[in-house]
């Protein structure tokens, strides 16, 4: 992968979490908002330390100067011989040099994606203060809806109590009139005819 693919990436796979999570727990949103940043900014800081762990690839040195070569001193005439051991430790030097090189050129990549990255977490605090704010008022709306179900119970627990003690007292309320086509009136009156 390029270094623009791997940006590409850590926002396609940051936007997809957020809408997959997103519609899956709607509810939730705030959190899986939260959640899609720091998932984008942890996405950026691997990528920034997979580059530095691949130092030396070519992807990092796009338009940068090629690697240096050292020249062989062994192939010249007469002295050839005695200058072999001036090749392997020039060719040391050579290799030191093009290390650095390939570092120089891969630590602006990681430094771009670790900034973008720390961007990424400078974003996820204020949402996660908005998110525990939004939490927060939630509970208590929660809490409060269940004060207002909870007395509700208990009142018409001391209303079933007072209803226990006057079926148990004989206490009826009578009905201060009757309907005429009451169900209790009726059935006497069959109960005559037949």
């Amino acid at each position: 992968m390029s270094r623009d693919q791997f940006h590409i990436y850590s926002w396609g796979i940051a936007a997809a979490y957020l809408l997959v999570f997103g519609i899956l727990r709607w509810r939730s949103l705030h959190w899986t908002a939260l959640g899609s940043v720091v998932l984008f900014a942890a996405l950026n800081a691997g990528a920034g330390m997979y580059v530095l762990g691949h130092i030396g690839d070519s992807r990092w040195s796009a338009g940068a100067e090629p690697s240096l070569s050292a020249p062989s001193f062994s192939g010249t005439p007469v002295v050839g011989e005695y200058l072999a051991p001036l090749d392997s430790a020039l060719q040391s030097v050579i290799g030191g040099v093009n290390e650095f090189l390939a570092f120089k050129q891969a630590v602006p990549v990681a430094l771009e994606f670790f900034a973008t990255s720390g961007w990424a977490l400078l974003v996820s605090f204020p949402l996660a203060v908005v998110a525990a704010i939004i939490s927060f008022n939630r509970a208590r709306r929660r809490k409060a809806d269940f004060e207002k179900y909870r007395a509700t119970v208990d009142q018409l627990k001391i209303e079933l109590e007072q209803v226990k003690l006057q079926i148990a007292a004989g206490n009826f309320p009578v009905p201060a009139f009757r309907a005429q086509d009451d169900v209790t009136d009726v059935l006497p009156r069959l109960t005559r005819r037949g």
